[in-house]
C-alpha cells in the first residue's frame, strides 16, 4: 500500500514544451463554399490527401476586407475529415475572427505572436548564401519500402528512401525527397515553405507530388515522363518535370 507520503507526490500532470511539424493549408479564398468543394475534388483525385491531419491555417493570402466564416468553415472542414487546430499570418481582423471561432494564432518555434510589426529598415545586401538553419538536421535516411497507409516526415532535413513508396504510402521532407526506387504514392518537399526543394525518383508513378504547398496529382502530371527517372522543381508557381539521365 502506498504511503500518505508517496501519494502526496503524485502529480496529475506535467507541462512541457515540444517542437510539432504541421501542414499549412493556405487560404487563397475566403469563402467557405469554394474551398470546401475544391478539397473533396482534391480527396477524390488522390484518396487520403490530408485526410485526418492537424492543419494550421495560412491567412496571409486572404483580402483584409473578406473575413471568412470561420465556424462554419471549421464545421465544413471537419466534415472531410480534416482538424483545423490554429492560423499563421493574416490581418488583424482576420486572425481575431478565426480565435473568436477557437482558432487561436500559433507561432513558428522562437518566433513571437503576431503584433503590429514597426517599419522595417532598408534590406542590406546579401553577400553570400545564408548557412542552413540551426534547427537543421541531417539526412534522414529509410532503408526499406514505404508501405500504404505509412506517413514519413524528415523534420528539418532531407530523406532518402531506398526503396518504394507504396500508393498509399506518404513521405515528407522539410528539404528534397530522394526516392531510390519507384515513387508510386506521395511525395512532399519542402515543408516549410522551402521553394528551392526538389523530389528525385528513379521511377516516377505518384499518386502525387508537392513542393513548399504547390501540388499536382496523377491526372494533372501532363507530360510528365511517367515510369522514368524523374527530377520534379518549382518554376514560379509551376512544377516542372524534368528526366534524369
Amino acid at each position: 500500500m502506498s504511503s500518505p507520503a508517496s501519494e502526496a507526490r503524485l502529480e496529475p500532470f506535467r507541462l512541457r514544451g515540444g517542437n510539432f511539424n504541421l501542414l499549412v493549408l493556405r487560404l487563397l479564398d475566403p469563402r467557405v463554399e469554394v474551398i470546401v468543394p475544391a478539397l473533396a475534388d482534391q480527396f477524390r483525385r488522390a484518396p487520403g490527401f490530408l485526410r485526418n491531419a492537424p492543419i494550421v491555417l495560412g491567412l496571409d493570402d486572404l483580402d483584409p476586407a473578406a473575413v471568412p466564416d470561420f465556424g462554419h468553415l471549421i464545421g465544413q472542414l471537419r466534415s472531410v475529415h480534416i482538424a483545423p487546430i490554429g492560423t499563421t499570418g493574416g490581418a488583424t481582423d482576420i486572425r481575431a475572427a478565426a480565435q473568436a471561432a477557437g482558432l487561436p494564432p500559433l507561432r513558428a518555434a522562437g518566433a513571437e505572436l503576431p503584433v503590429a510589426a514597426p517599419a522595417a529598415p532598408a534590406p542590406e545586401p546579401v553577400a553570400e548564401l545564408p548557412p542552413p538553419p540551426s534547427d537543421w538536421q541531417p539526412t534522414m535516411v529509410v532503408d526499406q519500402a514505404v508501405r500504404a497507409g505509412q506517413r514519413i516526415w524528415a523534420q528539418g532535413c532531407d530523406l532518402i528512401v531506398r526503396g518504394t513508396v507504396n500508393p498509399g504510402a506518404e513521405v515528407i521532407a522539410d528539404g528534397n525527397v530522394h526516392i531510390y526506387g519507384a515513387l508510386k504514392g506521395r511525395a512532399i518537399a519542402g515543408g516549410a515553405e522551402n521553394l528551392s526543394a526538389r523530389i528525385f525518383a528513379l521511377n516516377f508513378e505518384p499518386e502525387l507530388v508537392s513542393i513548399a504547398g504547390y501540388y499536382a496529382v496523377r491526372d494533372g502530371l501532363g507530360d510528365a515522363p511517367l515510369g522514368r527517372a524523374v527530377q520534379v522543381c518549382l518554376i514560379g508557381e509551376s512544377m516542372r518535370f524534368d528526366r534524369l539521365g
